[in-house]
């Protein structure tokens, strides 16, 4: 019992999912070595730090630190304390030397071995959550697995013929929800309190294409664990929303209420700022609560957008949690159809009405709470004040790419993306300029994706055919320019480089290459 309250103290909230007990995130095996070094801007970029790897035991550089620090420590002596202890991890670039210039295509293809990892080996002190296969990193400061990002980076892998990768990701992220009850954001320690959108699923059916109906049965158990842990049933993780109505819809929400280990410096000004603007008995509470808001962001990928404040324009205004995600709801709808699916392959009758029913009630419930008539596009629903969210973000194109609108609906909506996020590079993802990475000028690749897919769900192939033609001339503009596959692009000024966010813009890029690639494939 001694143990576990322990472990409640130094914040590992992580429950039953956590079978491995010792798996501690950076904070808190290097404490004050740790807050020094991100908050004195050792490095540039608050990520490098917590996937440097130890050069010694981790203790005893914990020891040799608190004998340093019985005097007052410069950032000089910090600096050279870290290189005399740490290993400084390496990014990934896309920039291969050819000594000429080769097609897209050829380059994307030989991308894949500079992006692949072989299966992990552990290593103390680490923040790294060893993986037993193989498998593809985006790039850049993006050094690990990555959620979300490998579903679109599998659709470039299938076109390339590498199904034994894709496999190989596919059992790595069955292995994740296995040993810790979800798929982490990435396979890190500081990634454990969080997931990402849910796309397990649609793995699941692309390899299906290849394996046959066996995947289902195969991997039902994971499936299902995974959707367990969205519905709150393998632990109190509170993604899930109980409506007005009764229906049950859900969030994001991460796990933990502290500053994110990957961007300590940044997470921990803006909740000290915010904080410090109300009473002093309820400072510690406004800090937990922006910082919860912060992480349950990260968890949907969309890091950070106007979409999820509530002023629409200040992320001193972030209300994540009190969002439900249009998007969100459309991949678990998808997941019940699947599990559904998957139990009507094994012969399992009932359980496949059950999880159909599940579904059809989602369906329901995201058309009553997030179909704007009005504006003729799906909005997230703000729960907390009853009302939908004002905001018009490219997340709301997301119910075409699972099938759950009419097609009077699915006309109404391609007529508002044209008229509203249509730009001469592809779709932008919202109609506000923040400074923020998720919202105009810039596209991104998978959101490229869901809306051409969804398009030609419907036979909404001419748009689709404009947003793809679109797309690819951007991306193969700026490789001709770059020699460069990027993370994000500007849509809007396709001259100018997609800016924005935390960090400097990142080239590699998992999802761009598997979206490209597929595009081209159809469209070039």
């Amino acid at each position: 019992m001694k143990r576990f309250k322990i472990l409640g103290l130094i914040g590992l909230f992580y429950l039953s999912a956590f079978s491995q007990a010792q798996i501690l995130p950076p904070d808190k095996i290097y404490g004050q070595l740790f807050v020094d070094v991100q908050l004195q801007s050792v490095f540039q970029d608050s990520k490098t730090f917590v996937d440097c790897t130890p050069k010694g035991n981790a203790e005893d550089i914990v020891i040799k630190y608190r004998l340093l620090t019985k005097d007052s420590v410069s950032k000089i002596r910090l600096e050279q304390f870290v290189a005399d202890n740490f290993t400084l991890p390496v990014n990934t670039s896309s920039d291969l030397k050819t000594g000429k210039p080769e097609p897209v295509v050829q380059h994307i293809n030989r991308l894949w071995k500079v992006l692949e990892r072989k299966p992990d080996v552990t290593i103390p002190g680490s923040s790294l959550l060893p993986l037993p296969y193989s498998y593809i990193v985006p790039g850049g400061r993006f050094r690990e697995v990555y959620y979300w990002d490998s579903y679109f980076t599998m659709l470039g892998l299938r076109q390339s013929g590498e199904w034994g990768i894709i496999e190989n990701m596919i059992r790595n992220f069955s292995f994740l929800i296995q040993t810790y009850g979800h798929i982490p954001n990435g396979n890190r320690t500081y990634y454990l309190s969080r997931s990402q959108p849910p796309y397990f699923c649609l793995m699941i059916n692309l390899l299906a294409e290849k394996k046959g109906e066996g995947v289902y049965a195969e991997y039902l158990n994971s499936l299902l664990k995974e959707y367990e842990y969205w519905m709150d049933k393998t632990a109190p993780t509170k993604h899930v929303v109980l409506m007005p109505d009764g229906s049950i819809l859900n969030r994001y929400y991460d796990q933990d209420s502290i500053p994110r280990q990957e961007s300590y410096r940044e997470d921990y000004k803006l909740a000290t700022t915010e904080s410090l603007k109300v009473d002093k008995q309820k400072q510690a509470t406004i800090y937990s609560q922006f910082c919860r808001n912060l992480r349950s962001c990260a968890e949907c990928g969309w890091d950070f957008s106007s979409r999820w404040f509530a002023d629409g324009r200040n992320i001193s205004t972030i209300q994540t949690v009190n969002l439900i995600p249009v998007d969100l709801n459309c991949l678990l709808y998808h997941l019940e159809l699947t599990l559904a699916h998957a139990y009507k392959v094994a012969g399992n009758a009932v359980t496949f009405n059950l999880y159909l029913h599940k579904a059809n009630a989602r369906k329901a419930a995201i058309n009553t709470y997030c179909w704007n008539e009005r504006e003729k596009w799906y909005v997230d629903y703000d729960f907390a004040r009853h009302k939908q969210s004002p905001e018009l973000t490219i997340a709301g194109i997301t119910p075409l790419f699972v099938n759950i609108v009419s097609q009077q609906q699915a006309l109404q909506v391609e007529k508002t993306m044209k008229q509203k996020f249509l730009k001469r590079g592809g779709l932008v993802t919202t109609l506000k300029n923040t400074g923020q990475q998720w919202d105009a000028p810039n596209g991104w690749a998978p959101l490229q994706w869901i809306a051409i897919k969804g398009l030609e769900n419907y036979n909404l192939k001419t748009t689709a055919g404009i947003i793809a033609h679109r797309w690819i001339k951007l991306n193969v503009d700026v490789y001709a320019r770059t020699g460069k596959l990027m993370e994000k692009y500007n849509v809007e000024n396709t001259n100018l480089e997609a800016g924005g966010g935390e960090y400097a813009g990142q080239d590699g890029f998992g999802w761009t290459n598997g979206v490209l690639l597929k595009l081209m494939s159809v469209y070039h």
